[in-house]
This record gives C-alpha cells, structure tokens and sequence, in this order.
C-alpha cells in the first residue's frame, strides 16, 4: 500500500478528473443547428467548458459565444471569449459580461442554437443586477448571506429574484432551442439551484427571498427590500415556473455531479486494497458540527470494527456551512478538518483529507488540508492552540502553519467538496 498521505491526495486528484470538463463535455454535446451556435455560460468550470466546446465542434459549423469565469481560471480559446470577474462577491466585470450575454441571446433566431455552460460559482460571475438594483447593493447583500451560514440554495433564492437573467430569465429571453450543459456543485443536483438556474424553472417566489433574509438575520440595503416586497406583492413578475411553455425548448443536462466524482474516489481505495464506503454526495450542515458525528463513526469503528473494518476509506461530498463568528482565515473543509482534530484528539491510524473540487477553500489559496494522527502533537509543540483557533474560525492558519494545506491552483471544475477519512 502507498503511504498515507499519497493515498489522501491520489484519491482527490481521481475525484477530480472524474469532473474534468476536457475530459466529460464532448460526449454530451448536442448537433449543430442550422443556422449558429452561440455559447454562453458562468462558473468556474466556465473556460475549461468553452475550450472543450472548441475542440470538439465541427470546424465548419458556426460557433462564438461569451463565458465568465473567475479570476485567474481564465484558458486561451479561439472562438469563444472568455472573460474573468468577481467571485465570490460579484463585480463591474462580471455584470458588464452578462449584459452582453443577454443582449446576444435576444438575438438568436429559431433556427439557432444556445449552448449554455453553467456551473459553480455562476450565480456570482453571472450578474446582472434587476432595474433599479445597483451592483453594489448585489455585492453588499452577497457579503452578508456568505457571512450568515446560509446554505447555497437560500442564497440563490435570493439572487434569482434580485437578477435579470437568472431563475431561467435566461431562457425566457431566447428564441432558439436551448441545451444546458451543468457541471453540478449543489446537494441533489438539480439545475435550479447550480449558478441560480439561469435556464431552468424556478420554484421559489420573492416571498421566499423575504423570508430567507428574515431567517438568517440579513439586512440588506433598502433597494433589495423594497424590490422583493414588490415582488411578493404581485408588481414585478415572478421568475418563469415550472411547466412554463419556454421551457419545452429547453434541456438542462448534469454532465458532473459529486457522487461521480465519490464513486471514482472508491475505486481508486479499491485498487490500493482498502476497503471504500460512500456516506453520501449531499452531506451539510455546520462544519464542525459534521466533524463530530465522522469522529463518532471514527472511534466506533476503530474501538469495534463496525459497520466497517479497518482499513477503510469514509468518503463523502456536499456543501458543509460554517457560520462566521470569528476574525480568522479558512473554508469549510479547513473548519471541518480542525474540528476533526480536536474531536479525534490524536487518534492512532486516522488520517483525513477535506478539499474543495474547485481548488479553492473559502476564500484562501487552498483547496483544503490533511489531517494526520500526530497533527495535535505537532500543533502543541510549536504553541498552537487548535481549540482557539477554530473558535476563531481560523482553520487556514493552523494547517498552513504545520505545512499541510493541500495547493492545487484552480482547477477549472466543481463538484462541491470533496472528504476521507482513511482509517489504517
């Protein structure tokens, strides 16, 4: 068996290339039309999209198009511009690109084609403020939903009634056929909820956007409020439904989803003679709460051998939250790993690994970490107190300070996070 920490890292980077776009996207394109083709899309997995679009389209079928992606997870394309902006708090750039995106789109005759690319982090990249919205009331409302521990599709119930062209305005505003290529990063997969459904239905109202604000104590500028109060009060109008007939030229297709990604990982264990159980591609919740219930599952089948016997690999996916109350650096797969550690306090044989598909753990540089069974001791030896930091929410700084952040740079894809717990 590989060491450790190989076997940690080789099965995220298996994880990964079951979601790369270079990879996936080709099988699923759909037929040329008659007339053009114009390719759109928001997320971070936006440019390795458009690349992959490129160089699997026929040379002499009529393609351009616009994406938006993150900083620096722009690629060099040849017929598709690719234009980087603001995540995860929209900016100038970002709008900019989606007015442009929209005006092109209500261009489109029926015997064209929309390919739409869309996954993670396009509810951000994708904005498009609604008439007499600013961008920054969008930015300031974002801050405080990110801030609050609020889960993505609260957040997105939001941002769909506060845009002009997501919760499948964008859509609406087509005349062509429309087919959706969604790499997703939600628990339960649906399109919705990934980059706030630009092109699929929407099932939520501007009350529920009021009520979600209420529930996780936001108090946005006074534009948002008046706009989702007159939404709720029937004087703007609600984002298309489903069974809308607009959306029968419309195909959402999920070409990536976490629990491929999870199923690659086990057969990546396999192969190296461990023993790999899936516990689930949709798991949220508080962080460091999720900690100590896989701490729990630890001990018992460490102590007992069951459900499983050792060697085994707990893989999970999904979305944890962590809800900000201190002043410290760090994503949720870092607070969730910190909080394993305290939990585990030093277990023998138990190393983990918690990433995010994206490459990035919240806002830092990092992907996430890994966790090993001397990780305390060696914390402790250099008077680093891991009960205080994670208090502070400071989960980057601990790990970066015991050299055992995981880097990998932007990975051009998304399927949430990514967990193992290898128990030896």
């Amino acid at each position: 068996m590989i060491a450790s920490r190989e076997l940690l890292l080789g099965s995220f980077q298996t994880a990964l290339a079951a979601a790369d776009p270079l990879k996936i996207v080709g099988a699923h394109l759909p037929k040329p039309p008659k007339g053009k083709t114009l390719v759109v899309g928001a997320g971070k997995a936006a440019a390795s999209m458009a690349l992959a679009v490129e160089q699997q389209w026929p040379d002499n079928a009529p393609l351009d198009g616009l994406v938006i992606t993150r900083y620096q997870h722009g690629l060099l394309t040849h017929r598709i511009t690719v234009v980087e902006a603001g995540h995860p708090v929209p900016d100038e750039s970002g709008e900019k690109a989606a007015q442009e995106i929209l005006r092109r789109v209500k261009a489109l005759t029926p015997n064209d084609l929309l390919l739409v690319l869309v996954s993670g982090g396009g509810s951000s990249l994708l904005t498009l403020p609604a008439e007499g919205i600013a961008i920054e009331d969008i930015k300031i409302i974002t801050k405080q939903l990110l801030m609050s521990g609020a889960p993505i599709q609260d957040m997105n119930i939001v941002r769909k009634h506060l845009s002009a062209i997501q919760g499948g305005r964008l859509a609406a505003a087509c005349r062509a056929p429309v087919t959706a290529l969604v790499i997703s990063d939600v628990t339960g997969d649906d399109p919705t909820h990934i980059a706030s459904g630009p092109c699929a239905p929407d099932p939520t109202t501007y009350r529920d956007a009021l009520n979600v604000i209420t529930r996780h104590g936001v108090n946005p500028p006074q534009t948002i409020t008046a706009h989702l109060t007159r939404g709720a009060a029937g004087e703007i109008a609600e984002t298309p439904k489903p069974g809308d007939r607009i959306f029968a030229r419309v195909e959402n297709r999920v070409i990536a989803t976490a629990q491929t990604s999870l199923q690659a990982a086990a057969e990546f264990f396999k192969a190296q003679g461990v023993q790999p159980a899936i516990l689930g591609d949709s798991v949220t919740g508080e962080a460091r709460e999720v900690a100590k219930v896989y701490g729990a599952l630890t001990r018992e089948i460490r102590q007992h051998g069951a459900p499983w016997r050792a060697p085994v690999a707990l893989i999970s996916g999904g979305e944890c939250t962590v809800t900000v109350k201190g002043k410290g650096r760090g994503g949720r797969c870092a607070e969730f790993l910190l909080s394993l550690a305290v939990d585990l306090n030093g277990a023998e044989n138990v190393h983990a690994l918690a990433c995010d598909t994206d490459g990035i753990d919240g806002s830092e540089n990092n992907a996430g970490a890994v966790l090993t069974p001397d990780t305390l001791y060696r914390a402790r030896e250099k008077n680093i107190d891991a009960v205080k930091l994670l208090d502070n929410n400071d989960g980057y700084s601990y790990f970066h300070a015991l050299d055992d952040l995981v880097v990998t740079g932007p990975t051009r894809t998304n399927v949430n996070d990514f967990r193992v717990i290898l128990i030896l």
